[in-house]
């Protein structure tokens, strides 16, 4: 609840003067946000507006100003508060931590607990936003390759898990290297995540042609989900496990979702309880 007052206090100001002093609590100076584009007035600008060129020029500036927005919000609206809840529970436990019960040791591992989940939410919407407002840097990439370096990081990250990975070869496509990077970092983190319960696990990433278009999967043999919850599947924010079965923001497939659909293709995904789930996207040349 207190995680909750403090991000309401902080949402609902209108312009309150932001403070600072020697206590811990108190926040860095922050410059003034990012400023709104004014409007095109003047003659030229109303010429070029009326063409489909400009027009898509102003609403790309104009997204590039609200992801900048966003990212300042997160980065110094919403974390200030947190900073304060964050510190003082740290202060409780390390300073009066001896003095309290289990219980209440137990509602402070709590909050820190909350606080940070909360960060992590908050690096993944900035991680978010900035995916409109990076431009798209389009080259021959091999998604092989990248996917071997992702699993190569989580199998270093859990050297104690065996996991069956087969990867096709030479999978070519032409799009932005950190981005498509990224992609998959969230597609076989989550195979890596929910195939954590079964003996046996397997990840792979593979190829086909339907209808004339080359289509990608990544897939694997874990928890999977229930199809009729897939129309939320990559909404922001939207989990189909719970966090204390397998931990994570919710933020992943939103991402993905964005950055196939930068790149012009489509993202789907299917699955079966208990026999893990199937991600499927395109990448237009």
């Amino acid at each position: 609840m207190l995680l909750v007052a403090a991000l309401a206090w902080t949402l609902g100001r209108q312009s309150a003067a932001r403070t600072s002093d020697a206590r811990p609590d108190a926040a860095d100076p922050e410059p003034a946000p990012p400023a709104t584009r004014a409007p095109l007035t003047s003659p030229t600008a109303a010429v070029l507006g009326s063409t489909n060129r400009a027009s898509g020029a102003v609403s790309a500036d104009r997204e590039i100003d609200d992801s900048a927005a966003i990212s300042y919000t997160l980065s110094h609206d919403l974390r200030a508060p947190l900073r304060v809840v964050e510190g003082f529970a740290r202060i409780l436990k390390e300073d009066y931590g001896r003095q309290l019960d289990r219980i209440g040791n137990d509602h402070l591992d709590r909050l820190l607990g909350a606080s940070g989940r909360m960060n992590a939410m908050i690096d993944a919407m900035l991680s978010l936003a900035q995916l409109s407002a990076l431009p798209l840097a389009k080259q021959p990439v091999n998604l092989t390759q990248l996917a071997g370096y992702v699993l190569e990081d989580l199998r270093r990250q859990s050297p104690e898990r065996q996991v069956e990975t087969m990867l096709a070869p030479k999978l070519l496509v032409q799009g932005d290297p950190t981005l498509l990077r990224q992609m998959l970092e969230n597609l076989l983190g989550n195979a890596w995540k929910y195939s954590g319960k079964t003996a046996r696990a397997r990840i792979w990433l593979s190829s086909s042609v339907r209808d004339g278009k080359t289509v990608y999967e990544v897939g694997d043999n874990g928890a999977g989900f229930d199809m009729r919850a897939s129309d939320r599947l990559f909404g922001l924010f939207q989990r189909l496990h719970g966090h204390s079965e397998f931990p994570g923001t919710g933020v992943g497939l939103a991402s993905v979702q964005r950055i196939v659909h930068r790149h012009g293709g489509e993202v789907w995904a299917e699955a079966e309880p208990g026999k893990g789930a199937r991600f499927y996207f395109t990448l237009p040349d």
